[in-house]
């Protein structure tokens, strides 16, 4: 069935204030924590150091929880090479029921898929052109690049040590509000965010760019 572009013009018009209202319970909707190790996010973005050397970043993000399993800056991009992440990952954390990424190629790559069926886990991949179908990873890359485009690296060594400092700010300080105002490692360890904590502390990281307090429980 086709319709003309002044027949959804006409319809829009129509219902302009259905549409609004409905955008804003959108945006205004709370979600919940939900359980861990049931889809993990997965994803790459580059960054260029001080001398002009670009470096592929890895980033593992588990849905449910937020919280940040894997970033790291990456000799090369090949599939055993983000396998072996992803193993260190597992062991470390457990398996998850599934793994969404793009469509990119080093994804669908024979390697890639195979190792994924052999541990068991399905393969959850996004329409093409639809990134915010995996919008975990997207919205922590997001946070990541905000902060990355203003900070300069002098080397891949000083870039994971940036990257180190990222992940515990993001897992430890930064509150979510899809999480009630807990943090992906609260979420994760399913603490009870109403108890008191035993210390609390300042984290401040970047020259800046990574600040606030955090709770020791």
């Amino acid at each position: 069935m086709r319709v003309s572009k002044t027949f959804v013009a006409d319809l829009l018009k129509r219902h302009t204030t259905q549409i609004a209202r409905s955008r804003r319970c959108l945006k205004q909707r709370r979600y919940q924590p939900g359980p861990r190790n049931r889809v993990w996010g997965l994803d790459g973005t580059g960054k260029t150091d001080g001398t002009g050397a670009g470096h592929f970043l890895l980033g593992l993000i588990d849905h449910g929880t937020r919280r940040c399993l894997v970033l790291d800056a990456l000799l090369d991009k090949k599939a055993t090479t983000i396998l072996r992440q992803l193993r260190m990952a597992i062991r470390r954390y457990g398996k998850p029921k599934a793994i969404r990424t793009d469509n990119e190629a080093i994804f669908l790559s024979r390697d890639f898929t195979s190792a994924l069926r052999a541990l068991g886990i399905r393969h959850q991949t996004i329409e093409p052109h639809c990134p915010w179908q995996n919008g975990r990873i997207e919205r922590f890359f997001g946070t990541l690049k905000e902060k990355l485009d203003c900070w300069v690296v002098a080397d891949v060594g000083a870039l994971r040590v940036s990257l180190a400092a990222f992940r515990f700010w993001y897992k430890h300080v930064r509150t979510h509000q899809h999480l009630g105002g807990c943090t992906p490692s609260e979420a994760w360890e399913g603490i009870d965010v109403q108890r008191p904590p035993r210390k609390l502390l300042w984290f401040e990281g970047w020259g800046g760019l990574l600040q606030g307090e955090y709770l020791q429980r």
